[in-house]
């Protein structure tokens, strides 16, 4: 596991925004591409009350349709929970599920989001089912997946601690992961020491060029309104220009 460089207030305050808004960030400040990084399909976040989740992956992979797990490994369960419980939080459950796009069964629970909640975990994301949702609810355990379920069919830890994809997207144990109702974005190693600053900029940047010129709009003409967005986009790209060496969206 790649070790942890951001400190739990600084994880807090990525909290405070939105992933896009990270992702603005970001981008700022990455030299990897602007269309890489994030869920290349659709998620589904049945927890959107609970706000964004930042945490660090922690990887399994399953396949509920298949039996023949539970007898090659009859140890998996405890193995991997021991895995879980030697990596620091707060950390994100990532479960990539074989049978995609089926779902015979569900990893997740009432009995495992409690089971991982007392072990660091903050949540999961998932590209197979839940169930339970009340229960995961109730236990705190943030989950965005694909879909629900009603059954756990033969769900059982075919391995862990590798690289996994969900969504379209390799991920890597140890990676961060800033999550919410939009979707993911998992931050190379090399970038988080930047992106609470960056994201900080953007988002300030934003509010004092783009956004304004959108809003304070009452009784102005139109060319004169056109104008006004045509500056503050320069100026939003000056502003990300000398800060980054980049304009940024605008």
């Amino acid at each position: 596991m790649n070790a942890v460089t951001l400190t739990h207030s600084e994880l807090l305050q990525l909290k405070r925004w939105n992933t896009p808004s990270v992702f603005n960030g970001w981008e700022q400040i990455s030299k990897h591409d602007r269309r890489t990084c994030f869920n290349l399909e659709e998620t589904k976040d049945f927890m959107p009350h609970m706000g964004v989740m930042v945490g660090y992956a922690v990887t399994v992979v399953c396949e509920p349709s298949n039996p023949d797990h539970q007898t090659a490994n009859p140890n998996a369960q405890v193995e991997y929970r021991e895995y879980i419980a030697s990596i620091p939080g707060p950390k994100i459950v990532v479960v990539q599920d074989l049978d995609k796009p089926y779902a015979y069964g569900s990893y997740w629970g009432e009995v495992g989001a409690n089971l991982h909640r007392s072990l660091g975990c903050i949540g999961t994301i998932t590209d197979g089912a839940i169930r339970d949702l009340d229960e995961m609810n109730n236990a705190g355990f943030k989950s965005i997946a694909s879909k629900m379920c009603i059954g756990h069919a033969y769900s059982w830890p075919v391995r862990w601690n590798c690289e996994v994809e969900v969504f379209g997207t390799k991920i890597n144990p140890g990676q961060l992961i800033h999550a919410d109702k939009h979707g993911f974005l998992v931050i190379p190693e090399e970038d988080q020491g930047g992106l609470l600053e960056a994201t900080r900029f953007m988002d300030k940047n934003e509010c004092d060029t783009v956004i304004p010129s959108g809003r304070n709009t009452a009784g102005i003409e139109m060319n004169a309104l056109l104008h006004g967005m045509k500056e503050a986009g320069n100026q939003f790209g000056a502003a990300a220009q000398a800060q980054f060496g980049r304009r940024g969206e605008w």
